[in-house]
Order: structure tokens, then sequence, then C-alpha cells
């Protein structure tokens, strides 16, 4: 039972229309960098199907894979249509029904086997389902800055396109995330502002997506980043302050960090006090800027929340008040980072749930 007019129709969107349908998990040192919430859940599921037997199940499908260089993978053709086909050519003999809007599964005597996977909208369903929930709120979103609470847009959206490797985190938590930033015409986008997007998916939601953020430049400590200044004051006196660059950082953007810090244009390296190193440390380090608000990233959208673990047989993902009726795949309260690592989860937890029903059969 689909309720759109067509089934799989968000996952031939997924990775920008090409399907990252898992990844390899090479390099990913603990479950929880990739899953916010479930991941304990997930060490132990993974042992059950894993991303290899993702791949094993495509590939045996007829569906040739790649892996890219930085461990995602997707179908050789990058067409996301051929991932749907082939899920769709597995269904040979299954009745499908769309434009289908279920609000009550169960009934008075259902006397068969409830399968719910829906996200999103899909979730009103639970309403009417003896499991507990957790509060579905939206993850993996880009940043709209402004300058404050009231302010307009971020002075920083005028340097859109630029990329470096940073540290977003939230003061006063330890909410943080770090790689590869994007300066957009709104704010901030790219895997450091999704990351965190996603760790701080319950808080943000709780404050409006309205909060301060803290941006570290270089994603480097405070100490490293204070002596890399103080080798310029020595190695270089008598240059300007906004042409030495000793992060690597484009050069629009160390000049915004330089007149941020109150740098004259004419202030030389010999010229630049304890104070004013001071003030251009915390600018290139801790950096500060308001979210006001959130823009969805690209088509693609995760949900975090959604049926809680706590409710259900976690070996065969069953509730524990109400016989043959499963969850599966988004509607429940696992949610990662993006990646291939949320679709993973989907085909775990689909194989969990397929398995336990045929074994009960």
């Amino acid at each position: 039972m689909e309720s759109g007019p067509r089934p799989l129709a968000k996952l031939a969107i997924t990775g920008g229309g090409r399907c990252n349908l898992t990844n390899s998990f090479e390099g990913v040192d603990s479950l929880e960098a990739v899953y916010p919430r479930g991941f304990n859940f997930m060490k132990r599921a993974l042992k059950e199907f894993s991303a290899a037997d993702t791949v094993r199940w495509f590939e045996n499908a007829g569906l040739p894979l790649v892996e890219q260089d930085d461990h995602r993978i997707f179908p050789a053709s990058q067409n996301a249509m051929d991932v749907v086909n082939t899920l769709l050519a597995a269904l040979q003999g299954v009745r499908m029904e769309c434009n289908a809007k279920v609000s009550d599964p169960l009934g008075e005597d259902a006397d068969f086997y409830v399968v719910c996977t829906g996200g999103g909208k899909g979730m009103e369903i639970l309403r009417n389902l003896p499991v507990e929930t957790e509060a579905a709120v939206p993850s993996l979103f880009s940043f709209n800055l402004s300058d404050g609470p009231d302010g307009g847009r971020s002075a920083v959206c005028s340097m859109m396109g630029l990329s470096v490797e940073a540290r977003l985190s939230i003061p006063a938590t330890r909410l943080s995330a770090e790689g590869p930033l994007l300066i957009t015409d709104w704010g901030f986008s790219g895997p450091a502002a999704i990351g965190l997007s996603s760790y701080a998916a319950r808080f943000l939601a709780s404050k409006q997506y309205r909060s301060a953020l803290l941006v570290n430049w270089t994603a480097q400590d405070e100490e490293s980043i204070r002596t890399a200044l103080k080798s310029c004051r020595v190695e270089s006196p008598r240059r300007l302050v906004s042409s030495v660059n000793p992060f690597s950082l484009p050069g629009r953007l160390w000049q915004y960090l330089c007149d941020k810090s109150g740098m004259r244009s004419t202030q030389t390296w010999a010229e630049l006090g304890n104070k004013g190193l001071n003030r251009l440390a915390a600018t290139v380090g801790s950096d500060e800027y308001y979210i006001n608000g959130k823009t969805r990233f690209r088509d693609e959208f995760v949900t975090c929340g959604g049926v809680s673990l706590a409710s259900l047989d976690m070996r065969t993902l069953e509730s524990r008040n109400r016989p043959g009726l499963y969850f599966a795949g988004e509607v429940l309260d696992v949610d990662a980072l993006t990646g291939g690592f949320n679709l993973q989860a989907a085909w775990t937890t689909a194989y969990i749930v397929s398995k336990s029903i045929i074994n009960s059969l």
C-alpha cells in the first residue's frame, strides 16, 4: 500500500538522482559518528544484513555497482531509476496499490502481518498504533544565517560558492560536526552543516531553528591557531596581515576574517599586538553566526524520530504490544548522516522483519 501516485518515488531522487544506496563503512571507527540515533541497535542489526550483503543482493539481481573514493556506493550507471526498476522487478507476483492511504492497518480482527515503513507524513499512521513514538522532526538540512535574531542576511553569504574544511558547533552544548563547509547565498551547507543538523536535530527543533553557531574555519585547536599566527608575526613582520594566510584559506575568506577582526588594510604583522592577535585567533577559531531557519538539503528529506526502538522486540522489530505488527525503514527512530547510511538502515531493517515473518510462518 503506497499513499503516493507511484512506488519508490523518493528513492528515485536520492543522491541527486544517482541513488547512493549504501556505504562500504570503510574508515567508520564508530557507528555513533554516522547514526546519531539508533547506533546501538545498528551495531547488532548490521551483523544480520550488512553493507556487503546489500551489494551482493543488488548485484545478484543484475545491477552492477561502483564504490567511489569516499566509500559511497552507487549503481554503475549513476541512475537511481535502475535501483528502482531492480526492486520493482523483484516484486513480480506481489500486489501493490498506489494512492492508497492507510489510516488504521490493524482493524479489530486483523489476522495478517502488517509492516509499516513510511517516513515523513506517513508517520501519521502511528497515532492509531499501539507503539511508543519519538517526536518526528527534520534532519539533514542546511542553515539560513542572519546577523542576529533580528538581523538581515549574514555578510558571509557574499562569499557564496567558497568551500573550506571547518568545524561547526553550537555554544554551551557538545554538538559539533567537522568536514567541508559550503558558503551559500542563504548561509551554510555542505557535509559539516548537514552533519551538525543531524546531530542537533532535536535541539534545533526545540529552538524553532534559531540558535547561535560557532565556526572554526581551520578545524584546528585554539593553541595551533595561535601558534600559526605568532609564527607569521615572527617570520613576516613587514608584510600586511591580509597578505599572509597561514591556514591556506581562500583569499576572499581570509580578507573577510581580517576585516571582521578589526585589522586595518595597511596593518603589518609587526604592528599586530597581542590583543589584535587574540581577536584574529578568536575569529578564525570561534567565529560567531546565528542560525535563523533551515533549508532542505536538495530534494532529500530524512526524519529524526518515529517508532521508539524500546517498544519493539529488537531481534524481530515486532511490536511488543501487538503480535504481527512490524516496523522497518524510516518509520523507526533510527537515522544517519548522508553517505548511504540511511538506505542501508532501510535494507537492514527490512531484511530483519522479512526473516522474522518467514520464520514465524
